[in-house]
């Protein structure tokens, strides 16, 4: 089975083709211009603009095609509003064409899937701005990702006082963009005992949602692409600002 991940979630774009749980081929490129992005086009532009050069360069890669393919998947939030229609649309319009099944996997769920080097207490940790975090909280047992807490978004300092619970004695890893933006918070709450790693310490998120997928598709081929939505956890900002005005 040859599926191909997208994620468009954060600043960072990445597409993975993966055949049989085995990574094939991978390309990843940040809207911050990454030292490790992909070659294939300049760092500057969006996603909107990047994700279909990335697919052709992944399948390129791995020396196929688009009609090589058993399956899409894609990351549906939390995350980037934007990011997730142009990741939506684009896996939409690729599974209409080619009339083959597609699958959505959170975005939280994928990050913590991308750590291959712990076991123990996993915090999901995207930055939401506005002095929010998108997170979820997960453990880790050899191959096994359980799943502790829904996907949220909160204050940074709520799910750290959450993790620091749940920990215990133990280290909690933080993996995401938020453990860059609250450090100190991080440290302060927890000392040694918070661990965090480099995003481009890991495989991709596209990969980590193309491997999540595997299990979905053995289980069912149906492709319904009208309940694939994203989730955004939160009012977009002209929402909040009708709110306020109401």
């Amino acid at each position: 089975m040859r599926i191909l991940g997208v994620d468009t979630a954060t600043s960072t774009a990445s597409v993975a083709l993966i055949e049989d749980g085995r990574l094939v081929a991978e390309e990843v490129h940040s809207s911050r211009g990454s030292a490790n992005q992909s070659q294939t086009v300049n760092s500057r532009v969006n996603h909107a603009e990047i994700i279909l050069p990335l697919i052709e360069a992944a399948l390129r890669k791995a020396a196929a095609s688009l009609r090589d393919l058993s399956g899409l998947a894609v990351s549906i939030g939390p995350g980037s509003f934007t990011g997730l229609r142009i990741g939506l649309s684009t896996v939409k319009g690729l599974a209409y064409g080619l009339d083959i099944p597609v699958v959505g996997i959170s975005t939280l769920l994928a990050n913590a899937a991308r750590v291959n080097d712990f076991d123990g207490l996993i915090c999901s940790f995207l930055d939401a701005r506005k002095k929010e975090v998108y997170a979820a909280l997960f453990c880790r047992n050899g191959d096994a990702l359980t799943r502790l807490t829904e996907d949220r978004v909160a204050g940074a300092s709520e799910v750290i006082e959450l993790a620091e619970e749940l920990a215990g004695a133990a280290s909690c890893l933080f993996i995401g963009d938020g453990s860059t933006s609250y450090e100190k918070l991080l440290m302060d709450a927890l000392g040694n005992r918070a661990l965090w790693r480099a995003d481009d310490s890991y495989p991709s998120l596209a990969s980590a949602v193309a491997r999540l997928s595997e299990t979905r598709f053995q289980e069912t081929q149906e492709m319904n692409l009208g309940s694939l939505v994203p989730v955004y956890l939160r009012s977009s900002e002209a929402e909040f600002r009708i709110k306020n005005l109401t």
